[in-house]
């Protein structure tokens, strides 16, 4: 099968991005591969919706940094070929991080994902399911036992007196975007930095304030699900612990936490039952969430990482394991022509 990534741009990723073992996962199992990126479809006038697909000179890759060089190489090569060629598209990209400088961008892995998945291209996960997740606002959708007590506002008055009403402080931080940017942790509706922070984070929209949870300072738990499940192999959960680094309330890897093996407990397998239905609603396939104590911080649809680390940390491939359920999404789709929607084969 040909599988194309749809990433935010070739330039930003890295060897050890989830997609670059996906892709070398695909590649592995005789698969061919191409990059997308929000500037390569083509809607021509007789309706056909073309991609300037980026491919890479071989399919003999063993590990992520060699395909990772050749992604950044000249010796790629861009086709032009009919979305009804490819069979999955893999939307892979971080509609945030276009958010400021390239706004047209943000959108379009849904918009063209939807017209792709009409031509007869699975998209996972569904456009349409990530459309409705564009922002934390679709956190809310969630059961309310697995959210923390959670403001959202873009008033100063509402988030003070929030505030005041949690014994442990709160976590203020934007509705749109993701990376652990501007988040901020308030001990008291008294705290003198307040005001600016909250200058600060208001500048970009709406802000969340939720109730800080204690458990946080251990770290909180990336756990893979897939098809609405944990995501496991070989008795081996795709799951690993987030330490935030010394004086530090975030705990993403990139600014400075560091990842240990988790033990999954029933705790954490019983948050994610909850979310399940939901989510297997929305056609997200591949997810990642992101449990303190027994409740979520977030639901990464997008870009959920760390699966390279995980299968490092557990010797274990997992990125196999999600080509492996692409491929049964395929046969299932021969064996029942036209039986059902984009959004359930996504997450089927």
């Amino acid at each position: 099968m040909r599988i194309a990534f749809f990433v935010n741009s070739i330039e930003t990723e890295t060897p050890h991005y989830t997609t670059t073992v996906l892709a070398l996962g695909a590649l592995s199992r005789g698969h061919e591969i191409s990059y997308l990126t929000p500037d390569d479809f083509v809607l021509r006038p007789d309706d056909s919706l073309m991609v300037r697909a980026i491919t890479l000179p071989s399919s003999t890759y063993k590990k992520p940094e060699t395909l990772y060089k050749d992604l950044q190489s000249d010796r790629t090569e861009i086709k032009t070929i009919d979305v009804r060629e490819i069979d999955i598209i893999f939307l892979r990209n971080d509609p945030s991080l276009d958010a400021a400088d390239r706004p047209w961008a943000v959108n379009v892995g849904a918009i063209f994902g939807r017209l792709a998945a009409e031509r007869g291209a699975l998209v996972v996960n569904d456009p349409a399911g990530l459309t409705l997740a564009q922002n934390k606002l679709y956190f809310q959708g969630f059961p309310k036992a697995v959210r923390p007590v959670t403001l959202i506002s873009k008033s100063i008055e509402e988030i003070r007196a929030f505030i005041k009403q949690q014994p442990k402080g709160a976590i203020v931080k934007p509705l749109q975007g993701s990376g652990g940017r501007n988040v901020f942790k308030i001990d008291s509706a008294k705290d003198a930095n307040l005001n600016q922070i909250f200058e600060a984070v208001s500048g970009e929209g709406y802000l969340i304030a939720q109730g800080y949870l204690p458990e946080a300072k251990a770290g909180d738990v990336r756990l893979f699900v897939m098809n609405g499940k944990p995501l496991e192999r070989d008795g081996k959960y795709a799951a690993f612990r987030r330490v935030p680094a010394k004086g530090e309330v975030r705990s993403n890897i990139h600014v400075a936490g560091t990842a240990e093996r988790v033990e999954v407990t029933n705790t954490m397998l019983s948050v994610a039952e909850m979310v399940r239905p939901k989510l297997v609603q929305d056609g997200m396939f591949l997810v990642g969430l992101d449990i303190v104590g027994d409740k979520l911080l977030e639901i990464n649809v997008f870009t959920p990482g760390g699966l390279s680390g995980m299968s490092e940390m557990y010797k274990t491939n997992f990125a196999e394991s999600v080509i492996i359920s692409l491929e049964n999404k395929l046969s299932i789709r021969a064996a029942y022509p036209a039986s059902m929607s984009n959004r359930e084969l996504a997450a089927l």
